[in-house]
């Protein structure tokens, strides 16, 4: 008795290589070379703050405000982390912190979402010919 059609077969195997199809999308922008860094941070759908990440050295806690709620945000050299926030579920806290360019931190409650993005660098391609 076969187990497996052919069918089966060209299923699994497209399935297989649709799974990878999101790497080679987002997996791109990863991996670029950014001139600079920076964690945007908003309120509301407003932009709130700017803050340069590829320069920032040293310690910096910023308290967030809003009618909702406060969060405070720890930057450290090159990352962000919130630190407190006075929402019930706190799972803003518990997400730890991000450093790469796409990623993201929310507080729903507050209405808060911070994102890493980047400058790309204007750095050329060398390309040698003869």
């Amino acid at each position: 008795m076969k187990i497996f059609k052919k069918l089966d077969i060209v299923i699994i195997i497209f399935l297989i290589i649709l799974s990878f199809t999101p790497h080679f999308i987002l997996g791109s922008k990863l991996y670029k070379n950014y001139s600079s860094t920076y964690a945007n941070i908003k309120v509301s759908g407003k932009l709130y703050k700017n803050i340069p990440l590829s320069s920032f050295k040293g310690e910096k806690i910023i308290d967030i405000n809003t009618p909702k709620g406060t969060n405070k945000i720890l930057i450290r050299d090159n990352t962000v982390k919130i630190i407190d926030a006075d929402c019930k579920d706190e799972l803003c806290i518990k997400q730890g912190e991000i450093s790469k360019v796409s990623q993201t931190l929310v507080c729903l409650p507050h209405e808060l979402i911070i994102e890493i993005k980047g400058d790309e660098s204007n750095d050329d391609d060398i390309i040698l010919s003869h």
